[in-house]
């Protein structure tokens, strides 16, 4: 979870994500930073993110993001 917090504050500094649970719908984390932190999750986790994982749900907090993370690399 770290790494990911890290990932996520290079990207956009000003929010607390450990208790954000809205980084999607409220534009903490818009299309250009969600490309971003796709492309830093799949390198730094090895985890290949689809079109189809890209929904707000998945999104919306570290805590969502960090379970996808754990859910893709367990396939």
């Amino acid at each position: 979870m770290d790494e990911l917090l890290e990932i996520l504050r290079d990207i956009q500094p000003d929010v607390d994500y450990e208790h954000c649970v809205t980084l999607i719908d409220d534009g903490h984390i818009d299309s250009f930073a969600l490309i971003s932190l796709i492309t830093s999750i799949n390198r730094v986790f090895d985890a290949e993110i689809t079109a189809e994982d890209i929904v707000p749900e998945n999104f919306n907090s570290a805590r969502a993001i960090m379970d996808l993370i754990q859910r893709l690399s367990a396939e």
